[in-house]
């Protein structure tokens, strides 16, 4: 990462406001090792009401070459999955359903802790894990990348693996959110569809060579970083699922 600019519209500009969202975009700079260089601000009043607002950016980066990803992912190769913080900003027009079916309000309590309100337990913000994997790349012990955005694992790990390989994950490698499994159960969504809708507490998925993984579990011990080991490439035609997602 080299750069990044914001851009922040409303219908009338609260410098307060202002200040908390600029402090927010400096935090995930820092936490990037980018730098923010500047950005556009823009009142409009005929387009947003009240406290309304709109917030954008993009990232400019360079690619070393020959670290490009992914790179020579090969059957029996490790998937490694590590934590998310939460949602991750997918799924969230469910989750808005479900608070609204509630009757819910974003001050209410969080129904899986009680001291934090729902609002502030569903604005836990995305991890930027760039300073995590960057010395792993570095060193050419990643195969491969795969953020689990929308679409959960299912849809997009297949997208970094070559063709006539996919890959089987053990759901019971890990433990789901609480918060997560609270909103799976409320929306009586079914195993396979919670897959595609939310990350269910894996946001990054590391695949890894067998001779670098211990080289790789060492790296994020010495991080304190927890990660899991939940599954292996094969040479399939789908991706599978053994296990049952648990909280």
């Amino acid at each position: 990462p080299l750069f990044f600019l914001d851009y922040y519209a409303t219908g009338k500009l609260e410098s307060n406001s202002a200040a908390i969202v600029l402090e927010g975009v400096i935090e995930g700079c820092k936490q990037a090792g980018c730098a923010l260089i500047g950005g556009e601000t823009a009142e409009m009043p005929g387009l947003y009401s009240g406290k309304d607002f709109d917030l954008a950016g993009f990232a400019v980066g360079a690619l070393e070459r020959g670290n490009q990803l992914p790179n020579s992912i090969k059957e029996n190769d490790v998937i490694i999955g590590i934590p998310s913080s939460g949602f991750h900003s997918n799924g969230y027009s469910l989750v808005r359903k479900i608070v609204k079916e509630q009757g819910q309000s974003w001050e209410s309590p969080s129904p899986t802790n009680p001291n934090q309100t729902l609002g502030d337990m569903l604005l836990e913000p995305t991890r930027i894990y760039q300073s995590l994997l960057e010395p792993l790349i570095q060193r050419k012990y990643i195969n491969g990348l795969c953020h689990v955005t929308g679409g959960g694992i299912t849809e997009n790990l297949p997208r970094i693996l070559p063709e006539k390989l996919s890959f089987i994950i053990n759901l019971e490698a890990w433990k789901v959110p609480e918060i997560i499994t609270w909103f799976i159960n409320y929306s009586n969504m079914d195993q396979n569809e919670s897959l595609r809708t939310f990350n269910c507490g894996i946001g990054m998925i590391c695949v890894v060579a067998r001779k670098h993984l211990n080289m790789v579990k060492s790296h994020f011990e010495n991080l304190n970083e927890p990660i899991f080991e939940i599954g292996t490439i094969v040479g399939a035609n789908k991706g599978s699922y053994i296990g049952t997602l648990s909280s």
